[in-house]
């Protein structure tokens, strides 16, 4: 359960070297519509739409939080960008989240180069972010939106909050050098009908092999685009749990 009154809220960035706002207005697939403060849907969902002016940072802070390196194409519009397009609406499900993406699909294929989610500080290519909004499913969703840090000590994810799912936080020394690991635990959550709690086992082929031991807050203010209100969930391997037993 999320904390009282606390929905996450998904925000985009998405930057465009559009000369005019009517040439962004005109390259939009057909069923997508701008208005003054928000984007409409072809299915009639509403997601707010504000303009941001360009600065110098934003496109060596886009470069280097791409999950996957954006080609020349894409790393030339970032560098003209005339406007970061900032898309903000209702997170906290995999539709949700998945309408999110298809709007930013819409100005991506009307000419921006890539997306840039403020929820877990990474960003995507256009061709990436379009690839994984056409495929749809909770595997491409979990990501685009989910960021995995890795430190000497803890390795943990960032943005799961955008899908309705708490963070995760495991030992690097629990995670093999990959991140497949985390990875596969992640699909496991973002894939399966029953969310997990303290004290579910996660199993492969082999038994269990890790098992959620704690749930806690995250480390980021409440309000903070980046912060869960479903929490984080440290996850231990069974072998250490019944080694300190």
């Amino acid at each position: 359960m999320n904390e009282a009154g606390i929905s996450p809220r998904i925000t985009l960035r998405i930057p465009g070297a559009w000369s005019h706002p009517r040439e962004l207005v005109e390259q939009l697939p057909p069923g997508f519509r701008l208005r003054p403060e928000n984007m409409v849907l072809p299915d009639g969902t509403e997601i707010e739409f504000s303009p941001m002016p360009p600065d110098e940072q934003f496109p060596s802070v886009f470069q280097s939080a791409c999950r996957r390196p954006a080609t020349d194409d894409e790393l030339d519009r970032l560098g003209r960008y005339t406007v970061n397009v900032v898309l903000s609406g209702p997170g906290g499900s995999l539709e949700s989240a998945l309408a999110m993406m298809q709007a930013a699909a819409a100005i991506v294929r009307a000419g921006a180069a890539g997306v840039f989610i403020d929820n877990s500080a990474m960003a995507h290519g256009g061709d990436d972010w379009i690839a994984m909004t056409d495929d749809g499913g909770p595997d491409a969703i979990s990501f685009a939106f989910t960021s995995i840090i890795r430190g000497k000590q803890e390795v943990y994810t960032m943005g799961m909050q955008v899908m309705g799912f708490p963070d995760l936080l495991m030992r690097s020394s629990d995670v093999d050098e990959r991140g497949e690991t985390i990875v596969e635990i992640i699909r496991y959550i973002c894939g399966g009908d029953q969310p997990i709690d303290v004290g579910h086992l996660l199993a492969d082929e082999l038994g269990p092999r890790f098992q959620v031991v704690t749930k806690e807050r995250d480390e980021f203010e409440v309000g903070s685009s980046m912060h869960n209100p479903f929490g984080r969930l440290k996850i231990a391997s069974v072998k250490d749990i019944a080694e300190g037993n």
